[in-house]
């Protein structure tokens, strides 16, 4: 990474890893172009897609304050490589990341960059806030940033802080925890989270100013076993951190692997992991609700599991404020 700008605006660098979505990344790119903060250097990451990324970004005109490089790896390598390859080469203060199938809030930028200029210089990350929507671009939860300040604990008992789409960090406290770490098939924003927020300090902005697609596009969460396997590593990399802040904290930990595990399972529809994990989860945190209510649905199965979805998605839709000044990019931009 080069140089940063100390300019009132600061260059900002965003990375998109993609891999064979092209309709997806068109409207991730276009979500980019639409952010009204003016400096931003935009690096997309082909993951080696059969059809270079390139055809489907030539006609995306994203105006004179966005610079575009296109870096194309040789073989497939993963998201978190992908990422990397975008870090390496970034020359942004700040940086922030965007999966191919997520958009952004026209305001997201100024919102963090705002924020890390107005906070204390000990705010290492800011966080924002992320809708949910399903194919047909209805709402299907809402989630906010549950924790702020030094996080670290939190983030060990389970606290949401964000996937890498709601995040914006600052390049020098990547350089001094290392990138995200291309072991991990998933669970690679919490790895991150944790070595970052022993860093740096967060400021969640709670706002929903990122959007997340849930579909039937597929995503690495969609592995259940890969999933598993990242949950055991992470699991092996951080239960003695965990276990520095005592046993209540290494109980939620615990608790917290086994619950992810456990709500892989149930989105993949394997009801009996979900129900073995969540006893699992719920003998390290006998007062965990969520805990209970998956183990409810893993023994129910999928007529208990579709009950609980349709009431979520009720209740998540009832609690939708109206979106902030602006609007997400067009849902049909860029196909």
């Amino acid at each position: 990474m080069s140089n940063r700008s100390n300019s009132d605006t600061p260059l900002v660098s965003v990375v998109i890893p993609t891999y064979d979505r092209p309709a997806l990344v068109r409207k991730a790119v276009a979500s980019v172009g639409a952010q009204t903060y003016p400096n931003v250097e935009l690096l997309v990451v082909d993951d080696c897609s059969p059809t270079p990324v390139e055809q489907a970004l030539e006609k995306l005109s994203l105006g004179p304050s966005i610079t575009v490089r296109v870096l194309r790896h040789g073989e497939n390598r993963g998201g978190n490589a992908a990422r990397n390859t975008g870090i390496r080469v970034a020359a942004g203060e700040y940086v922030a990341f965007l999966d191919d199938d997520d958009r952004w809030h026209p305001e997201k930028f100024d919102r963090q960059v705002r924020a890390f200029r107005e906070s204390s210089p000990a705010v290492g990350a800011v966080c924002v806030g992320q809708r949910f929507v399903d194919d047909r671009g209805e709402t299907t939860q809402l989630r906010m940033p549950s924790a702020s300040g030094d996080v670290t604990e939190a983030v060990l008992r389970g606290a949401t802080l964000g996937p890498f789409s709601t995040l914006m960090v600052r390049a020098d406290v990547i350089e001094a925890v290392g990138f995200p770490d291309e072991r991990f098939p998933a669970w690679q924003d919490r790895e991150w989270h944790v070595r970052l927020s022993q860093e740096g300090d967060y400021e969640a902005i709670r706002e929903l100013l990122a959007i997340r697609h849930i579909g039937s596009h597929g995503r690495i969460n969609d592995d259940y076993d890969g999933h598993r396997e990242a949950a055991r590593l992470y699991s092996d990399k951080y239960r003695s951190l965990a276990a520095r802040y005592g046993w209540a904290t290494e109980r939620k930990f615990a608790a917290n692997v086994y619950g992810g595990v456990a709500g892989t399972a149930l989105a993949a529809g394997r009801y009996d992991d979900c129900a073995r994990y969540s006893l699992r989860a719920l003998g390290n945190d006998p007062r965990s609700v969520r805990g209970l209510a998956r183990l409810v649905v893993g023994i129910g199965g999928p007529r208990v599991h579709e009950l609980v979805r349709s009431a979520r998605r009720r209740y998540h839709r009832l609690r939708e404020p109206s979106p902030p000044r602006g609007s997400f990019a067009d849902e049909s931009s860029g196909d």
